[in-house]
This record gives C-alpha cells, sequence and structure tokens, in this order.
C-alpha cells in the first residue's frame, strides 16, 4: 500500500517538476572477480528487475539529469559516462507485455495512464570501479545489486536491449580509446588488464602482443612494486598515467 500511495504522490505532486516522455537509463558496468558486471534494481513488491535511470527535471541539462541519477544509485561523483543510443521504439516492452509489467508491478489501474505513457529514454554507459560503489535502491525500489552481465535475467521494458548495445558500444572503444582506468584499483598487473579486456570483448588475446599494445600507449606506468601473494613469481604493478589517460580519452587513439 506504502508504494501505490508514493506512486500516486508522485504523479500528482512531482511529475510536472520533470520533462514528459524523455527519460534517461543507465547501463552502469563494473569489473570484479574476473567478470564484468552491471548494476540492476528490482521493484518493490517484485520480483523483476530494470536498469537504473530517472526522469530529466525542466531546468537540468540532459548530461547533468544522467550524472544525478548515476550518483543517486552509486555514490560516486567523478565517473566515466557516455551517451550511447537513443531509445524511442514505439513498443518498447519486450520481455514483457505493458499489461503484463503493469500486473507484476503492482500498478493500480488509475495510474497506467501516467506511468505507461509512452517515452522516449537516453541511454548512457558507466564504467566505474566495482569496490567503491554503494549500491542503492530508488524510492520505488527494494534492492539495487551488481549482476554478472552473461547471466543477467529477462529485464523490464527493453532494459536487456540497451545492455547488449551498451556493451557492444564498450567493444567498438577498444580499438580507439583506453578502457580499465574506471573499472580498475589504481594499481593493477598486466594480467589483470588482460582479463579485463578479454572478458569485455568475450575472446582470449596473446599475452605478448597485448602487453606490447598496451605499453605501446605511453598510458601505463611500471611502479616498483610486485604484488603478492600469489603462488607464482610476482608480477609488477601498473598504473595509468591520469593526465595523459584523460587527454588520450578526449582525443581517441
Amino acid at each position: 500500500m506504502e508504494y501505490k500511495n508514493e506512486l500516486r504522490r508522485f504523479i500528482q505532486e512531482e511529475l510536472h517538476q520533470y520533462l514528459s516522455h524523455v527519460s534517461v537509463d543507465l547501463t552502469i558496468f563494473g569489473f570484479h572477480d574476473g567478470q564484468l558486471k552491471v548494476l540492476l534494481l528490482r521493484w518493490k513488491g517484485s520480483d523483476d528487475w530494470s536498469l537504473p535511470g530517472g526522469r530529466i527535471h525542466r531546468d537540468e541539462n540532459l548530461d547533468a539529469a544522467a550524472y544525478r541519477s548515476l550518483q543517486e544509485r552509486t555514490g560516486l561523483r567523478e565517473i566515466y559516462l557516455q551517451q550511447f543510443h537513443t531509445f524511442g521504439e514505439v513498443e518498447r516492452y519486450k520481455n514483457f507485455s505493458r499489461q503484463e509489467t503493469a500486473v507484476r508491478l503492482g500498478i493500480p489501474a488509475d495510474l497506467h495512464g501516467e506511468l505507461f505513457r509512452r517515452d522516449v529514454s537516453v541511454g548512457y554507459f558507466a564504467l566505474v570501479e566495482f569496490a567503491e560503489v554503494t549500491p542503492t535502491p530508488d524510492r520505488f525500489t527494494d534492492e539495487c545489486r551488481w549482476w554478472e552481465v552473461a547471466g543477467v535475467p529477462p529485464l523490464l521494458f527493453d532494459h536487456n536491449d540497451m545492455i547488449r548495445l551498451a556493451l557492444k558500444t564498450l567493444r567498438q572503444q577498444l580499438s580507439y580509446q583506453p578502457v580499465g582506468y574506471n573499472l580498475l584499483p589504481e594499481k593493477f598487473t598486466m594480467p589483470e588488464l588482460q582479463r579485463l579486456y578479454e572478458t569485455i570483448l568475450g575472446k582470449p588475446l596473446d599475452r605478448r602482443n597485448f602487453q606490447k599494445q598496451m605499453l605501446a600507449y605511453g598510458l601505463l606506468e611500471r611502479l616498483e612494486e610486485r604484488k603478492t601473494g600469489g603462488a607464482h613469481k610476482a608480477p609488477f604493478l601498473y598504473r595509468f598515467d591520469r593526465e595523459k589517460y584523460g587527454k588520450a580519452l578526449e582525443e581517441g587513439i
């Protein structure tokens, strides 16, 4: 009952503060235990999941709305965020119909008109360091947690399509922009960086060629420290040169 009352309050008191028919949706990637993960929300009183996102205040820039939503879900401020696609199909209910979605989420019939009107959604993807994120649900969800990309369940709306396209865009970017600074801890080994690239690309890479290519970019600084605790010879630790990385990100490699 409280959930339904919250929906009514939002429609009656707050919805007019936002742009109508336009929203943002966020595909937030993290890397942990050798797996690429994505942050999802579970709606109140249901077992149904979706991507984080939200509406845009009438006096708010589009990117600012995306950064605000991202900060609210992760607790992070300085995050790599990129707009990658606008989703504007007439029918955006892919796994469950409009009516099925309403029933699954327990939305009263008299609220359908406002909550299920046609929206155009601007998709963003973000790259974050897994350990730094505090997953935080919003007012209409009970849980916010990481899922392995390979194990994402059927999502509400067209959000599975969003994840697939965000991952495709990320893979394409590997050919001309650096990736890693936002997904790895400050210090990491070359095998850890290679594992990240292999996970994103979904295929193995030659170790020698990978290391040669990464060092050729001039973005990595090898430290005198070695990673300890392994069974084999401890590999050297590396870190990204933040200034060079930022410039390469802006200009492309």
